[in-house]
């Protein structure tokens, strides 16, 4: 800005933000309780408010104004007027500079100060204190951008949810130590698509990746006063915004280019988006945003004591999903991130904390309804992850139609089986073939289930086989953050070690856990890093760790290109056959009065599973015969979807076992398509007969197909 603004019309209060319409700029801000609002603007390189204009029109709630003389790249904040009574609920300050909500672009990252608090720090009071200090030099300024991008012919890859193989990635860490990727372009929306990295998705066989939180957001102050960084994200300060850390062009257009180029290579994107709290946290927190603007309208308080706030979330405050306005925030968030910026779907964290109306999770709030009467919203992909902080948010399973959640029953099912605990083959039944105990009743299919075995939030795959423990010292919490359920198992020694026989164990387990996703029913996720032995040093909450810890490490060694390979073949494996991508969940019993069941449950004799073999404590081996006669589903287009008989022999015991290789439609032999004893996954012996034994290895997972 290099000229005051001598124009000020009245505007209008929709779109919400500011919005340039190639014309001049509408600014529109909702304030329920504030008495006046001033925008704030300043020069180019944000250091000084060069003017204050104020917005004099208010139409239900939103503030409003138009500027004719703005053009995109004009810096701005907001200073909300109004009373300053925590007790009350009311935390207005207008010496605080503020984050427009709608903010499509935020430059800079706060300078922690004290005086981004409402109150005077150290008060023995802070309803009776009132802090005076300007903020605004150590403050992010909003920018006004110009939405136009030149998409052409963009289209969604459109994956079927039952064809899905996710892959969680962080922007940052995904490439900031790749050496293929130039130095300018690592750890960026930019370097993300480059082509090392497009192909390395490309040849894993991912169709969707899943991005951790890119909405802008802000470093703890007590983590940066440790030299240390709020590396996951999970701290929102802007929900139109992509962050600008991970931009190496400074640019909007840059993460709209990550999209487009994904979609040219038929990969989808998700962003996992964080709508329960934001980064002002509890009482004593900053005033940075939606606090300053209006405090009672947009968090959940206690109703007896409204200086303190509801808190499902863990950290510190929860956002009132039951004011309209606030609602109808989250819904102009999402669609702009599909209608603007193109995304395919969202994985929405502590997603119970969105369904409170009152306490209790309503899963038919009106959250969930306001979504699915969408146009737009209600034809994406959601996935939920199905829990929060609060009494009765675990709620796993009780999601509404059209909604995936993420499986921790299944993770810890699959973790547990491996590690070795006994009388979990009812469970792993279930686990195996999408869960239908979860998901069936509410009419929901397999791909409501989103298997994992590991994701960002605890230990990664490497780590699962080589730590019984979680080692979290680096985040200078004495050890005492993240979990202590891991269902790990080290296999002998804690942590690294040089003994070939305990190594070569490890590397088998990983292949057996990886096998074990990959042919379960439902949507498989994996962790980026894991195809290729990534660890994190026995860190399960490396969430602060902005360094070699989390940051994937792309110098392979053997095993870990081994392990690369292996995961390839086994996602070409399911991508080759139907019957691991079932629409419908199986019915274990014949079809349509016919004599073949589409899957039956086997023991080590080749005999059929009885009610009682379910549930022998001392039993951890099964084999799961998958007919393909059987399988009674169509292509998109109508074709009936034909498939080998698949055998899957699972044995988690130490122990070798003899698995006599069933008889089944009057074909001779059985082809081994996978072996996890073997390093490659391809058994010297790939053929035996009908009636044969196959001679299974402790702690192995076959696949076997029949002409």
């Amino acid at each position: 800005m290099t000229k005051p603004i001598t124009a000020v019309w009245p505007g209008r209060p929709y779109p919400r933000g500011a919005h340039w319409d190639g014309e001049g700029v509408n600014f529109a801000v909702f304030s329920e309780h504030a008495e006046k609002i001033e925008l704030c603007l300043f020069d180019a390189k944000g250091k000084n408010e060069v003017q204050r204009i104020e917005l004099k029109d208010c139409s239900d709630m939103v503030w409003h104004c138009y500027l004719p003389e703005a053009r995109p790249g004009l810096l701005y904040g907001f200073r909300v007027h109004g009373p300053y009574r925590p007790q009350e609920g009311h935390r207005f300050n207008p010496h605080k500079l503020l984050i427009e909500p709608y903010a499509k672009d935020i430059v800079g990252t706060p300078l922690w100060s004290d005086a981004h608090f409402g109150y005077s720090v150290g008060s023995k009071n802070e309803d009776l204190s009132f802090s005076r200090r300007d903020n605004a030099n150590v403050m992010p300024k909003c920018r006004v951008i110009d939405q136009s991008f030149a998409w052409g012919n963009d289209q969604p890859p459109d994956v079927q949810w039952h064809d899905m193989v996710i892959y969680e990635a962080h922007v940052k860490g995904f490439t900031m130590q790749h050496p293929d990727i130039p130095l300018k372009f690592r750890g960026t929306y930019a370097g993300l698509v480059m082509e090392p990295a497009i192909e390395h998705l490309k040849r894993l066989g991912v169709t969707t990746l899943e991005l951790m939180p890119v909405h802008a957001f802000l470093d703890d102050r007590h983590l940066l006063e440790k030299d240390l960084r709020n590396y996951w994200g999970y701290n929102s300060i802007g929900f139109l915004a992509p962050d600008s850390r991970y931009s190496a062009s400074g640019q909007v257009s840059e993460f709209k280019t990550m999209v487009k180029t994904l979609h040219k290579a038929g990969i989808e994107v998700i962003l996992d988006v964080v709508y329960n709290h934001t980064a002002e946290g509890n009482q004593l927190g900053p005033t940075l945003s939606f606090r300053g603007i209006d405090n009672a309208s947009y968090y959940r308080l206690e109703a007896d004591n409204p200086r303190y706030y509801r808190d499902y979330t863990g950290c510190g405050n929860t956002l009132d999903m039951q004011h309209v306005c606030v609602l109808q925030l989250i819904m102009d968030s999402l669609r702009y991130w599909v209608l603007d910026m193109h995304v395919d779907g969202f994985r929405f964290d502590l997603a119970s904390a969105l369904a409170r109306e009152l306490h209790e999770v309503n899963q038919l709030g009106t959250f969930f309804n306001t979504i699915h009467q969408d146009p737009v919203l209600s034809t994406i992909k959601l996935i939920a992850e199905p829990w929060d902080l609060g009494e009765g948010g675990y709620q796993v399973g009780k999601f509404p139609m059209g909604w995936a959640e993420w499986n921790d029953k299944y993770r810890d099912s699959i973790r547990a089986y491996w590690k070795g605990d006994g009388g979990l083959l009812g469970e792993l039944g279930q686990r195996l073939t999408g869960s239908s105990d979860l998901y069936e009743r509410s009419g929901r299919k397999p791909h409501a289930s989103i298997n994992f075995i590991t994701a960002h939030d605890g230990f990664t795959l490497h780590d699962v086989v080589t730590y019984d423990n979680k080692h979290n010292e680096a985040n200078q919490e004495d050890n005492h953050d993240g979990t202590d359920n891991n269902r790990s198992w080290n296999c002998g020694v804690e942590g690294e070690t040089d003994d070939p026989v305990i190594n070569a164990l490890r590397a088998r387990q990983k292949r057996n856990l990886l096998a074990t996703l990959l042919f379960s029913q439902g949507v498989p996720m994996l962790l980026a890093g894991d195809e290729m032995g990534h660890t994190q040093q026995g860190n399960n909450n490396a969430y602060c760790q902005d360094n070699e810890i989390s940051w994937l490490c792309w110098e392979l060694k053997q095993q870990d290109q081994d392990l690369l390979e292996f995961t390839q073949r086994i996602i070409n494996l399911r991508k080759g056959h139907p019957l691991f991508r079932r629409r419908y969940f199986f019915l274990g019993r014949p079809i349509r009065g016919g004599e073949v069941k589409d899957i039956v449950w086997l023991n080590p004799d080749g005999s059929e599973m009885s009610d009682a073999d379910w549930g022998q404590p001392f039993s951890r081996c099964l084999g799961v015969h998958f007919i393909g006669e059987a399988l009674n589903e169509t292509d998109g287009r109508g074709r009936r979807l034909k498939d080998n008989n698949l055998l899957l022999l699972i044995n988690a015991d130490h122990q070798d076992i003899v698995f006599m290789l069933p008889e089944f439609g009057g074909r001779s032999y059985w082809d081994v398509l996978l072996d996890t004893f073997e390093t490659s996954g391809i058994p010297e012996l790939s053929r035996y007969k009908v009636g044969q034994s196959y001679p299974m290895h402790g702690r192995a997972l076959v696949l076997l197909k029949q002409g």
